[in-house]
């Protein structure tokens, strides 16, 4: 799009913006937010979450919506991908919002929890999806609003997202705020801290265990002080980028998009194949009928560091064009690069190798996700 004339571009900023800076955060955008893309030392943030410490990162440029009312669940249900009505309360689960043809307009996390945002304190949904499919998601469900029982507030603005990740974050949480750490995978719970209320997931960004930390705005630096005087070594989006594909995580925009059919991009977890109808399942449904899909997000391994490039083609040993490299990067633990692409269904097999059509001759291999079975995996 082509910015108007005097136009000014408003860059986004976190409640945690001023800490960032003053930790000497080096920080850029992302998805219309600044984003603090390294704390100095980049290795040893990685490392703090991979090798069993503690890693804090601020995710506030995700967006955050409330869905509450008598009919949310039959709206939601019609909406995305996985059932609400298995999603028990105190539980968060992945959905999908899909097209009619199928194809994904936003990957989200659905959460049930007490509505502590509201007067009412009824129960509601929090819905938290990716920057970049923030305005769709809330466009998606604010064109319900007017059919019934059925409410939307956008808590973007007015909250942060805090992730702690890595083996000891259930134990450091435990330290600042008792038995509210003492959740399963999947579940949520909301607790008082310091006359803030804290909705807590069980989550993970990185593969390792994890937990995510909703407050409000105004509690957000007091939370993120005492989570580092606590032990937690803030975290860059560099570290975490290297961190997320080597869990095989999908990032929207750069993995997948509206372009994709949802089979596509290896976020079966989010898909139900029993439920009623939604947008989208007609063509869902048919091609797991079908047997497969003609592609799928995977993974793809380097025998050593090699100079890679997204949108990299990847060809069999004849030449054809089978596959596309979406998100590289260099792998510490693994010494050696990795890759998430999509391959077409005759070459997924774990070990067929492919090569690179790049200036350097490469050789990758196909790999099962994720690259590193970290302390989530395990649980």
């Amino acid at each position: 799009m082509t910015e108007a004339p005097g136009e000014q571009i408003t860059i986004k900023k976190s409640p945690l913006d001023q800490v960032h800076k003053r930790l000497g955060a080096v920080m850029t955008e992302q998805a219309g937010w600044a984003i603090p893309s390294s704390y100095g030392d980049e290795q040893a943030e990685y490392f703090a979450v991979r090798e069993g410490g503690v890693g804090l990162i601020d995710v506030s440029s995700r967006g955050r919506l409330l869905v509450t009312g008598s009919e949310a669940v039959q709206f939601l249900n019609g909406l995305i991908t996985n059932d609400m009505k298995t999603l028990e309360e105190s539980q968060w689960m992945p959905a999908v919002f899909a097209n009619v043809q199928g194809r994904l307009l936003a990957s989200v996390r659905v959460s049930s929890i007490k509505d502590k945002y509201d007067s009412n304190d009824g129960p509601g949904f929090l819905i938290d999806t990716e920057p970049a499919t923030h305005e769709v998601v809330l466009k998606t469900l604010t064109r319900f609003t007017l059919a019934g029982d059925f409410r939307v507030r956008d808590l973007t603005d007015n909250t942060a997202l805090l992730s702690l990740q890595g083996k000891d974050a259930a134990a450091l949480l435990r330290q600042l705020l008792g038995s509210a750490a003492d959740l399963g995978k999947f579940r949520v719970t909301q607790t008082r801290w310091n006359d803030n209320w804290v909705t807590i997931l069980r989550a993970t960004h990185t593969g390792e265990d994890g937990f995510d930390l909703f407050v409000d705005s105004e509690g957000a630096s007091e939370l993120w002080q005492e989570l580092m005087s606590a032990g937690a070594r803030p975290v860059g989006f560099d570290a975490l980028e290297s961190l997320r594909i080597e869990a095989g995580h999908a990032r929207y925009g750069v993995d997948i998009d509206e372009t994709n059919v949802v089979s596509e991009t290896n976020l079966d977890e989010a898909i139900s194949f029993t439920k009623g109808c939604y947008i989208g399942q007609e063509i869902i449904v048919r091609i797991k009928h079908r047997g497969h899909v003609a592609k799928k997000l995977t993974g793809v391994t380097f025998d050593r560091k090699v100079d890679i490039q997204r949108n990299t083609n990847l060809l069999s040993e004849v030449g054809k064009e089978v596959g596309r490299i979406t998100s590289v990067t260099f792998s510490p633990l693994l010494n050696r690069t990795i890759a998430l692409a999509y391959i077409k269904y005759d070459y997924l097999q774990r070990g067929t190798k492919l090569n690179a059509d790049s200036n350097e001759q490469v050789t990758a291999t196909v790999i099962d996700l994720p690259f590193v079975r970290g302390g989530w995996n395990q649980m």
